[in-house]
């Protein structure tokens, strides 16, 4: 990742980082563990990576599996599915071939 000129850019590649790893993982996952818990199971899951990220860093550990920026970027992507299932758009549209 080059180094932005302004704070824009930066945020513009840090959503383009986000949308790479939501279509990777919504070709391993789909949209059925979504839709199965709805809202709610987003918020578990948002749960679960922010109780990671504030023991990690509480604790000074280092993480043994994924980096704590890949958990921050989880969580801006479930924040993003979970605004689109509540406009009804996660459920009725596709990821473009």
């Amino acid at each position: 990742m080059k180094e932005p000129k302004n704070l824009d850019e930066a945020f513009t590649q840090i959503c383009d980082q986000m949308l790479k790893t939501f279509l990777k993982k919504h070709q391993d996952y789909g949209k059925g563990n979504i839709l199965d818990m709805g809202e709610l199971g987003i918020a578990f899951r948002i749960s679960e990576k922010f109780n990671r990220i504030k023991h990690l860093l509480m604790n000074g550990n280092k993480p043994t599996n994924e980096l704590v920026d890949d958990s921050w970027i989880d969580i801006g992507v479930y924040a993003v599915i979970a605004l689109l299932l509540r406009k009804g758009w996660f459920k009725k549209l596709n990821v473009k071939k």
